[in-house]
This record gives structure tokens, C-alpha cells and sequence, in this order.
């Protein structure tokens, strides 16, 4: 039994899950509130649980065309510069857990599931303001500019503020961290350096204090990501223009290879860490969340996307076993979900995950096509 979902939200999940229940042979409808899609937002890590269900979904082969392949996931000690971990990736991590490790930036990931989906399938300048539900009835979504729409069921990918998360559960703020990430990205040739092929964590000495780097561009570029401690945030915006020099002073104490990569930049973006705290549930009646509308997580895991990924599979599989009932079936989603993304959100606060030599497989080697309970 075919059924029409209504996405909230055109990011990296919404388009995903689009994507996947139409594969299951339902119809899918993105509102974005955005008039445009524009080449926004950071460079992402895709791991091998998050590349296996893209690939899945028919995008990978796009993906690859411009992605880079790191070799290893490497840690190494902020001030000593030793190694504490090295796991291999690429070929190794391909042969293991069905996909590589591939580093994009977010906007050739969004345009990769894009193209993959109908054009009628999106509609933008869709900013929503309230949905009702009526048991029976499905989900009226109204919106400020455009007319209202009629689904059988919602689904709420609409990121951190996420208005149908406010909908269900009433308004909350999200929780500034006490953190700040600074981002930039160099050519790879200015440098010299071992490992510039792989992903590299510098443990700092708080779990605050990092600096992570990973190859972009096919390995042209190599991007950095550091995070540190910083009292308040008083700028409007989350995002803004950084000083490449405050970025320099702040790590000043670092061995000297990781300065190095610092010196190698010209510019800086420097962004707000904010987070929530995991919900008990997602789902009420006809309507859910998926991604940081569910589960807002810090960095430190390399988690965010692929568990919106994630999220986007395993539900389209439950709304195929229960198409007749949906909120049985997004209470099935959310089940299959709930426990694997509340210790990953928990656990990228905590920022020790293969800080030394342990077990990747619980997250590298889920297969979320599969993830329902047989």
C-alpha cells in the first residue's frame, strides 16, 4: 500500500528520506522553507555506516566524483604528537563494512541527493507554521506563503530549530556547550606533512580541545576542525568570519606539525556548538523526527549526518511493514532508532570514542536497511 509522506525540511536527512521511501515505492513530498537550494554550510564526514545506505539509495557513484577517500582514522596527542590509534579505511574499510570512509562538502552530498530526486518532488519557499492532526484524518501542514498541504503522515527533518519537534513537544532552546569549532580549508600542496591522505584527530587536553583534519576534493584540499572552550557566545549569528590569528594563538601549545596545518590557513569560519538533550520519544500519531531534529549531537563522533542517513532507511523500511497503520510504523522507526542514537548523541558529548586503539564496529558496520527487528 502506497502512502504520501510530507518532509519538513530539505537537508541531508529530508532529502534522504525522500529518496528511500520513494525507492520503497511510496510518494514523498520535501517542503523546504529556503527558495533555493545554495552551496551552504561545512565539509562532512561520511563513515562506512552512512556510505553503505547511500549507496544503497543509488547516489554513491555521484558521491565519489568528487570525495576524498581518507586511508586511516588516526589519533595522535595534542602536545607529543604520538599515536594512540590507526585504523585502517579505504580498501580495508570497504572489504569490512561494505563502504568506505569518504570526506565531502555538504553541498555536493545535497545536490547528489537532489538530482536524484523528481523536481516535483520539493518544494521550496515552504516555511511551515502548524500541523493538526486528527486520528484517521492524516497531517494538514500549513505554511506562511503557500498554500496548505494534506499527507498521511509527517516527517520532521528540519534541524535543530525544528518547528515540528516544537509542534510535537513544545518550545525548548537548544543548549549553547561552552564550545566553539573553527573551520577552514587549505590546498593540500602548501604542505609537507605525513598523513595528509588521512583522518587525523589532535587529542587536546580537555575533551573540549581538538583539532581534526581530513582530505577534500579528491585529496586537492585539506580541511581543518578544531574545537576549544569559550565562556559565552554573544554574536547573532551561530556562524561567523573568525581571525585566522586568534585561530593560531588558541593552539599555540600544539606539537608542531598540528601548527603547521593551522599556518596553513588563510581564512577562518568560527561557529557556536550548540546541542538538546535525546528525547524519551520522537513519534506522536502520524507524525516524527529524523536527524538533529531528533537527536542534535556535538561533532566529536563524525556522527550527525550519517545518523540522519540512518534514520532516513530504517524508516522508509518501517513504513513499508506498516503502511496500513503509520503510527505503528513510526513507532517501529523510532524503536529501531532510539537506543543506537541516544548513545551516539551522549557519546559525542563525551568526546572519547577511539581517542586509543577499541572497537569501531558497532558504528561502522550497522546496516540500516536492515536494522528492523526480523
Amino acid at each position: 500500500m502506497s502512502v504520501h509522506i510530507g518532509i519538513v525540511g530539505g537537508g541531508i536527512g529530508g532529502l534522504a528520506a525522500a529518496l528511500a521511501l520513494r525507492a520503497r515505492g511510496h510518494r514523498a513530498t520535501v517542503f523546504e522553507q529556503a527558495p533555493a537550494f545554495g552551496r551552504v554550510g561545512a565539509d562532512i564526514n561520511l563513515t562506512p555506516n552512512a556510505v553503505r545506505a547511500l549507496d544503497e539509495l543509488g547516489v554513491g557513484d555521484a558521491l565519489r566524483e568528487t570525495a576524498a577517500r581518507p586511508s586511516h582514522r588516526i589519533s595522535r596527542t595534542w602536545d607529543t604528537g604520538r599515536e594512540t590509534s590507526r585504523l585502517e579505511m579505504s580498501d580495508t574499510a570497504e572489504r569490512k563494512y561494505g563502504a568506505p570512509q569518504l570526506t565531502i562538502h555538504r553541498a555536493d552530498l545535497l545536490s547528489a541527493l537532489e538530482a536524484a530526486l523528481d523536481p516535483e518532488m520539493i518544494r521550496l519557499g515552504h516555511r511551515l507554521t502548524t500541523l493538526e492532526q486528527e486520528e484517521g484524518q492524516g497531517v494538514r501542514l500549513s505554511f506562511a506563503d503557500a498554500p496548505a498541504a494534506e499527507v498521511d503522515a509527517v516527517l520532521g527533518a528540519d534541524g535543530i530549530h525544528s518547528v515540528v519537534r516544537t509542534a510535537l513537544f513544545g518550545r525548548e532552546s537548544p543548549e549553547f556547550t561552552g564550545v566553539v569549532a573553527y573551520r577552514a580549508v587549505f590546498p593540500t600542496d602548501r604542505l609537507d606533512l605525513p598523513d595528509l591522505g588521512a583522518f587525523t584527530k589532535w587529542w587536546g587536553p580537555d575533551p573540549d580541545t581538538q583539532i581534526v583534519t581530513f582530505p577534500l576534493n579528491r585529496g586537492r584540499d585539506t580541511f581543518v576542525f578544531a574545537t576549544t572552550r569559550q565562556h559565552s557566545w554573544t554574536e547573532e549569528s551561530w556562524t561567523s568570519t573568525g581571525d585566522v590569528a586568534e585561530l593560531r594563538r588558541m593552539y599555540g601549545h600544539f606539537h608542531p606539525e598540528a601548527r603547521a596545518l593551522l599556518n596553513a590557513c588563510d581564512s577562518v569560519l568560527k561557529s557556536a556548538l550548540y546541542v538538546r538533550d535525546p528525547l524519551p520519544r520522537w513519534s506522536i500519531g502520524c507524525a516524527t523526527l529524523l536527524g538533529d531534529a531528533a537527536h542534535p549531537m556535538m561533532p566529536f563522533m563524525a556522527q550527525g549526518a550519517g545518523m540522519a542517513i540512518e534514520d532516513a532507511a530504517v524508516l522508509a523500511c518501517a513504513v513499508s511493514e506498516q503502511s496500513r497503520d503509520l503510527a505503528v510504523a513510526l513507532r517501529t522507526y523510532e524503536n529501531a532508532r532510539l537506543a543506537r542514537t541516544s548513545r551516539i548523541q551522549l557519546g559525542s558529548r563525551g568526546n572519547t570514542w577511539l581517542k586509543s586503539a577499541e572497537d569501531a564496529d558497532w558504528v561502522y558496520g550497522y546496516d540500516a536497511w536492515n536494522a528492523l527487528p526480523v
